[in-house]
């Protein structure tokens, strides 16, 4: 496994960090109460390179870090295709008092794109995307919609100052919606109680689609636990925006799976289609 490093120079903006020994750790490499953002990096083997790099979210309901089988896990697979990766460590908490709510992922999650564009010469990267599932994917659809929004807690570093955009987007059975048929528990802890009008719209990423969207690829299940009209209705908004998009929608497989879908019946051929996406 990759070391982890800083994401932040110094104190990570927008929630104070909170007290050594805060941060738990559960069984599968399930983190929550994240002490300090950080990131894995994983380069693609040189004279394998493809020139893409994918900056990856585990889910976890912006409660815990599925860090094992939605993170650690792809890592080492897209290496396998010559594509480097960086697993993201971004600030979660089942605990409000540790201030941990909008924007305060987003702004780990802009932090990793740049900080993976600013590698791009030492690692051949020329394309970076992003890949998350459930809540990260959720997040995720944020970077690939949200990226033109600006933030006074950012540093202002040679490393903020570079683009955030992602050329595109691996979004796993991802939470959408912020209302209907969206995810209560993933709403709740990134908006609060409360939020207003405004946060779930801005936040529901199936109405911030623009033609700056980048080309996407979606997969869910018809039994999903997060309803896979998250994934249609995302889809639906990329259709009219004339953003390329391609989505897989499987009968069977429920949720959380990752790359373990030995004995998921079709689902089990969900990482070839990606391959194939991946090269084209």
């Amino acid at each position: 496994m990759a070391e982890p490093k800083p994401l932040w120079p110094g104190e990570a903006p927008g929630a104070p960090r909170p007290p050594e020994g805060t941060e738990t750790e559960g069984k599968g490499g399930r983190l929550s109460h994240i002490e300090q953002p950080q990131y894995f990096l994983y380069p693609a083997p040189e004279g394998k390179r493809t020139g893409q790099a994918v900056v990856i979210f585990p889910g976890g309901g912006y409660t815990i870090l599925a860090m094992n089988h939605e993170g650690h896990d792809y890592a080492k697979w897209l290496n396998e295709r010559g594509i480097s990766a960086m697993v993201v460590k971004y600030r979660v908490s089942g605990n409000d008092e540790l201030g941990y709510r909008f924007p305060v992922p987003y702004l780990d999650a802009r932090r990793a794109i740049r900080m993976m564009r600013s590698m791009a010469g030492e690692l051949g990267v020329k394309e970076v995307g992003v890949m998350g599932s459930s809540a990260g994917g959720h997040l995720a659809s944020v970077c690939a919609t949200r990226f033109g929004d600006t933030f006074e807690e950012e540093t202002g570093d040679a490393i903020d100052k570079l683009d955030c955009r992602p050329d595109f987007a691996i979004l796993i059975y991802p939470v959408i919606a912020m209302e209907g048929v969206g995810h209560s528990g993933s709403r709740r802890r990134l908006l609060g109680e409360e939020p207003t009008p405004e946060m779930v719209e801005k936040l529901s990423t199936e109405k911030q689609v623009t033609a700056q969207t980048p080309p996407c690829f979606l997969l869910s299940t018809f039994d999903d636990g997060v309803d896979c009209r998250n994934s249609l209705r995302f889809a639906e908004a990329c259709k009219v925006a004339k953003v390329p998009v391609t989505l897989h929608l499987f009968e069977k497989g429920g949720h959380g799976y990752g790359m373990n879908v030995s004995g998921k019946g079709e689902l089990a051929v969900w990482p070839e289609l990606l391959d194939a996406w991946l090269k084209r």
